[in-house]
Order: C-alpha cells, then sequence, then structure tokens
C-alpha cells in the first residue's frame, strides 16, 4: 500500500513529536478519491487502504509537527493540533507526498483542543480542494473522508470524521518562525539545508541559498494568490502558519469563493475586520513573506546589517512582480496577451463597473468570454461604453476568436457557489451524497463552455450572502 520514507524525522526532534493516530476499527470510509490515489499508485479498494491506517507498522512513525505563527498579525506558539503526518509516501517515479490524517487525534500541540474534526468540514475541504485542483491552482488534495462513528462537540453535537491529506509538504512559513524563535543555534540552518533539499535542490548550489530560498517562495506565492484573485478565492485565515513554503493552497476552513465582485469581501466569522478580505489578500501576502525573511537573517549573511539589506532587496521585488503577474492574469481574462499592458485601464474600469452594479464575478467574465453578455449588463450604461471600448481593442490587438479561446482558458464556467456546497454538506450529513457526488464530477470540469449547468452557475440570493459565514471547525 503506502510507501512510507520518514525524511522530516531527520530534522531536530524539537519540530515534531512521535504521535500515533486515534484510529478504530469502528472507522469507515465515506469518500474516496480513486483517481488521486491511482495518480500516487495506490489502492483503491477500502479493505486495503483501512488496514493501511490502522497498521501498528505505519503508526509507530507517524508525528505531528510543530511550529508557531502570526494569526492576524499576533505572533503565537503553535504545532499541529488535530493533523498527525503517517509518513512520506514515495510514488514508483519517486515523488514525494505526505501523508496526513487531518481530524486524528490529539497532539502534543493540541493545548485545550480535542484533536477531532467534523465530517462536514472534512467533506467541505475534501470538494474545496479537488475544485482548486481542477481550476488549475496548486492546492492540497484529499485521499478520502473517514467517518470515526465517534461524536465530535462543536456548537452542537456532530459527526466524526478524518480527512486523509496529501501535500508535497507541509513545510511552513510558520515552521522558520518556530525554529527561529525557539530553537538552538542549528536548528534553523538544519531546517532551511533540509527545506532546500527536498522542495528547491535547483539553490542548493548558489551563493546564497537562504536568500535563494527567500526568493523562490516569494515568487511561488505571488503566482499562487494571482491564481486565488483569477477565480474569486478568498483563503480566509492567511496567517502565515497557513503559507505552505511548497507553494500549494492549504487549510480549508474559513474560505470561501466570491459572487458579487467586491474588494471587500469577507465571509470568515473570526475575520471581523476584514484583514484577510479578496482585495488584501496581495498585502497580506508582501506582510508574510517579510516575516519569512526575517526568520531567514541569521542566515543570509553573518553581518546582520548586511542581512536585513540582503533581505530587503528581495521584498522590494515584490511589488513589481505581482503588478506584473497580476495584471498579466487578467489581461488574460479579457482576452488579451500579458505583453499589452498599455490596456490594464480596461481591467480597473470593468472592475470598479463590477462593483459599482453588483455584477457576479464569476459570470461576468464567463459571459465575456462566450460573447453572451446578459441582457441585464448590455443595458447598463457605463458597461456598454467598457465592451464598446474592449470590442474596439480586440480588434486593434488580437481578433474574437483567439481572445475567446484564451479566455476560455482562463475563466472557469463554474466555481464552488457557497450555496450549492453548503446544500451538499447537509445532505452528506444525512447520508445523502448524491448532490455532493454531482458538484463533484461538476467541478471537475470548470472550463466545459458546453455545459451551461445553469442551476449551479446560478449566484445565491441577497439574503443568503448577507448571512454566509464560515468556520475554522476546531
Amino acid at each position: 500500500m503506502f510507501k512510507f520514507d520518514y525524511s522530516y524525522l531527520t530534522l531536530p526532534n524539537s519540530l515534531y513529536s512521535i504521535t500515533p493516530p486515534c484510529l478504530t476499527a469502528k472507522i469507515e470510509i465515506k469518500t474516496l478519491n480513486h483517481t488521486h490515489l491511482e495518480e500516487l499508485d495506490l489502492s483503491t479498494k477500502h479493505d486495503e487502504i483501512l488496514s493501511a491506517l490502522l497498521s501498528k507498522k505505519y503508526q509507530n512513525k507517524s508525528y505531528a509537527q510543530a511550529y508557531a505563527g502570526h494569526q492576524f498579525g499576533q505572533f503565537t506558539q503553535l504545532g499541529d493540533g488535530r493533523a498527525i503526518i503517517m509518513g512520506e509516501h514515495l510514488t514508483k517515479n519517486k515523488e514525494r507526498f505526505d501523508i496526513q490524517l487531518k481530524g486524528g487525534g490529539k497532539t502534543k500541540y493540541s493545548r485545550r483542543g480535542d484533536g477531532k474534526a467534523t465530517l462536514k468540514a472534512m467533506l467541505r475541504e475534501y470538494i474545496i480542494s479537488e475544485a482548486m485542483y481542477y481550476l488549475q491552482i496548486p492546492s492540497s488534495r484529499g485521499l478520502g473522508v473517514l467517518k470515526t462513528n465517534e461524536t465530535v462537540y462543536r456548537n452542537f453535537k456532530e459527526e466524526g470524521s478524518i480527512l486523509i491529506r496529501t501535500m508535497q509538504s507541509h513545510i511552513r512559513i510558520g515552521t522558520f518562525e518556530y525554529a527561529y524563535y525557539f530553537g538552538k543555534s542549528n536548528e534553523l540552518q538544519t531546517l532551511t539545508n533540509y527545506t532546500i533539499k527536498r522542495l528547491y535542490p535547483e539553490i542548493k548550489s548558489v551563493e546564497n541559498p537562504p536568500l535563494a530560498l527567500l526568493k523562490t517562495v516569494m515568487e511561488k506565492q505571488i503566482k499562487l494568490v494571482v491564481n486565488w484573485m483569477r477565480i474569486g478565492f478568498i483563503h480566509g485565515v492567511m496567517n502565515t502558519d497557513n503559507i505552505a513554503i511548497s507553494g500549494e493552497t492549504f487549510d480549508y476552513g474559513p474560505c470561501a469563493f466570491m459572487n458579487t465582485y467586491d474588494p471587500n469581501t469577507v465571509y470568515s466569522s473570526i475575520d471581523r475586520h476584514g484583514r484577510y478580505a479578496f482585495g488584501n489578500q496581495p498585502t497580506v501576502l508582501k506582510w508574510n513573506i517579510s516575516r519569512f525573511a526575517e526568520s531567514l537573517l541569521p542566515l543570509i549573511h553573518s553581518d546582520s546589517a548586511l542581512s536585513v539589506k540582503l533581505a530587503q532587496s528581495v521584498i522590494n521585488e515584490f511589488d513589481e512582480i505581482w503588478n506584473t503577474q497580476y495584471y498579466a492574469m487578467m489581461l488574460n481574462k479579457i482576452g488579451f496577451e500579458s505583453t499589452h499592458n498599455n490596456l490594464n485601464f480596461l481591467i480597473e474600469d470593468l472592475l470598479d463597473i463590477m462593483k459599482n452594479h453588483k455584477m457576479d464575478y464569476t459570470n461576468t467574465f464567463r459571459s465575456l468570454s462566450s460573447n453572451k453578455i446578459e441582457e441585464e449588463f448590455i443595458n447598463i450604461t457605463d458597461f456598454k461604453k467598457w465592451y464598446d471600448l474592449w470590442k474596439e481593442n480586440i480588434v486593434q490587438y488580437t481578433c474574437f476568436s483567439d481572445a475567446k479561446q484564451l479566455m476560455r482558458k482562463t475563466n472557469p464556467v463554474v466555481i464552488p457557489r457557497n450555496n450549492s456546497i453548503e446544500q451538499a454538506l447537509e445532505n452528506a450529513e444525512n447520508d445523502n451524497y448524491k448532490l455532493f457526488n454531482s458538484l463533484l464530477a461538476i467541478l471537475s470540469t470548470p472550463f466545459d463552455y458546453d455545459n451551461e449547468l445553469a442551476s449551479i452557475l446560478k449566484a445565491p440570493s441577497d439574503d443568503f450572502e448577507k448571512n454566509y459565514q464560515t468556520f475554522c471547525g476546531t
């Protein structure tokens, strides 16, 4: 079944704690990701998977990771409070993936938590991470969702659950913060060397590997968050402990997808001041990368003043890299190649119109991509002016067929609409997975413009939007 390696356990033991998961023979598989299991050269048979999860051979080396993090700007010591890594599975091609049990039980870092997860929260993470994958965004994925047949107490009694989660690595900015603030003098260096060897071996031999790591992670994260902006995704908890060094999106708790365009959109119940609003994500990312830079300062140069100067030189590149990639992506969304940056004003004007007239983010770009601009948009005077100007520039800089092809590759037809996801999860809690499985199938082809899927495309009501909140699930 699993072909586990345990390279992370070569790190100083202050960075982890050996922790067997809390699993019983009562666990059952509620949904299974056959496609991803096959990609990882793993069995898709229920009994083989359950047997492997319950095997003492694997549980004896499973571990929880220690890390710290800035949560809503405040630094705190953390760690995997309900997530346990069983090992690093190696595929036939020697690709390495962490196999983690989220909701696997109490750990050294649980504090007052119970180490458990709810069925609804784990199904939610599973379906959204799959949607992100098919939306062409680097993401953690789920191999399956288990029902533990235990009761979990949150605001009320809920079904217990475990998500089998995969990632290239769960090392995060918070891991480096932990080593910097709490580790011994050599532990930060050891962690850095290990991370470079595991994730970015190409920078191992450059003149200044820690500085190169800072720049590489910054560029990876910029590319990732630009992709979030492409589809209207709001992470909701962009704390430094949720920023993966590998450049993967993970931890789908208080996340959601924007419907009506407004850069101030927030769905998280705990983000009361809009720190992680849709439009704030690039600013927060830069702040988080600066915290990563601080953690690497002792390694960048022995002269502290020079180290700060070198790190700052990388951070100073952030705005230009962000603007270049963001506007290139947004130009693609309206049918222009990134070289036509003199047309950036079309993007800003369109976004202003969308905000002022409360237009749906996904459906506006979808309509533009299919040349089926709905009557309600055309009858908006300032949108009609923008649309005529857009057509003039399409004729001048490209052609409609090329623009349409580019837009269709960039703009999805469907996203995980919050209302549809919630209905599917409520049904699944009552052991009805029909809608859940239907959504999974639909979300696996989000760029299929031949399938209009009117009911899925329909944005939720204003009442739903006003009252909709997401929660971290702990």
